[in-house]
């Protein structure tokens, strides 16, 4: 990052003043009488309702539309292990990005923890505050235990971004790129360069869409994850295989999709020239992906490429699902994240990369011309059809598949959603 960009960042969450979020009355708190409701003696009326019915927490407080954003710092971004404190930006970050896109008001909360059990114990002990907990950035294997235990714990819907968040936006691009390319993805070939948290989340989403897991390879820092293999843990063990690859070389070969979750410049020009005729790559690693853009175009002419960064085309980027995702399941007051739920996010996001980009969107990005090709295989985040798309989608298949305890809303997106 250059020096002026550093500053620019810098700047941007110290002034006007430090931080990214506040808090804002919903209410009147002017006169004797507003003062009176709002607090004391005023406030026992909604303690005792709720106090009767749980459920009245939903009429009387912010609890329906509150998602917590919580971590312990353990995984940041790419920065690894620098602790909970440390993770505070990119915590309000996530909570800046529930308000921005989907009218969802949201707090970070960063929790000192010895060991997962330390917290999932904190967590579980203050979910039911929200209507929602978003994990995140919580390293792995750790974070899979983490969030089992929670959905098993907590009344609320539990979803770890950094797993299915990227496996959702993953996977509608991955349908389209496939699709383009001509290519079924039944039959597909595919090679993951990573076995963390977003990698087991995609390949396994991967395989709700139709990949088949006999035609996954995963590999990790010691190579081609396989069958009997030494010392993998019960997830690295879901993706090993009998095969005779060891290596990455091995596996590229004849590969259709690369999926890249893991570090900088580990794809050569070379294993991508034994992939595939027409083959897809997501080199997400940030900021510095696989193999880059340049150097892979370089190598094939018949590719569909994406990464994480936002100055190439086809950027994998978790906002296009979470803060719509947890505006359907807030909105029909679904008791988890399904898979159903997960799978219609997926489709509307890809469906949506199919129809007519608005002009704003167009304009917002230098008024380059975007239609559904190699280069635009995902809608842009500033579009706002996502907000109605994919919320509608997800609380619908709540609803279908019995996890919502409200209806479909007979207007959707809300009104108080539109107005964000």
């Amino acid at each position: 990052m250059s020096d002026s960009l550093k500053k620019a960042a810098l700047d941007y969450h110290a002034f006007p003043k430090p931080g990214k979020l506040s808090v804002e009355l919903t209410t009147p708190a002017e006169s004797q009488e507003d003062l009176s409701l709002a607090y004391s003696p005023g406030v026992a009326e909604p303690v005792r309702e709720i106090a009767k019915d749980p459920e009245d927490a939903y009429k009387y407080t912010i609890k329906g539309n509150l998602v917590a954003v919580i971590t312990d710092g353990s995984a940041i971004l790419g920065l690894g292990n620098l602790g909970p404190l440390a993770s505070k930006p990119v915590m309000e970050g996530k909570s800046l990005l529930f308000k921005r896109f989907a009218g969802v008001d949201s707090v970070d909360v960063e929790v000192e923890a010895e060991s997962p059990e330390e917290f999932i114990n904190v967590v579980a002990a203050i979910a039911n505050t929200y209507g929602g907990i978003n994990l995140e950035d919580i390293k792995a294997p750790q974070c899979f235990q983490i969030e089992k235990t929670l959905i098993e714990r907590c009344d609320v819907p539990i979803f770890h971004d950094d797993q299915h968040g990227t496996a959702i936006v993953t996977a509608a691009g991955m349908l389209n790129a496939l699709e383009i390319q001509g290519k079924q993805i039944n039959e597909a070939k595919l090679v993951c360069l990573g076995a963390g948290a977003a990698a087991y989340a995609c390949c396994n989403l991967l395989v709700d869409a139709g990949v088949q897991l006999e035609n996954i390879t995963m590999l990790d820092s010691k190579g081609v994850i396989y069958a009997g293999r030494d010392n993998l843990n019960q997830y690295k063990e879901e993706f090993a295989r009998k095969t005779d690859d060891r290596t990455l070389s091995d596996a590229i070969k004849g590969a259709d999709l690369f999926l890249g979750v893991s570090g900088p410049n580990l794809l050569t020009a070379d294993q991508l020239k034994t992939m595939a005729a027409d083959p897809v790559v997501f080199a997400c690693s940030n900021p510095d992906p696989e193999i880059s853009p340049v150097l892979a175009h370089g190598a094939r002419d018949d590719l569909i490429m994406a990464t994480g960064r936002s100055d190439y085309p086809n950027q994998v980027n978790n906002v296009l699902c979470f803060p719509f995702l947890f505006r359907g399941t807030l909105d029909v007051r679904a008791t988890e994240i399904n898979s159903a739920m997960k799978l219609a996010a997926v489709e509307a996001i890809r469906g949506l990369a199919k129809e007519e980009v608005p002009a704003a969107v167009t304009a917002a990005y230098g008024g380059v011309e975007l239609s559904f090709g190699r280069e635009y295989i995902l809608p842009k985040p500033t579009d706002h059809r996502l907000l109605g798309a994919v919320a509608a989608a997800v609380a619908q298949a709540a609803v279908d598949t019995g996890v919502a305890r409200l209806p479909y809303p007979s207007q959707y997106p809300l009104g108080s959603v539109a107005d964000c």
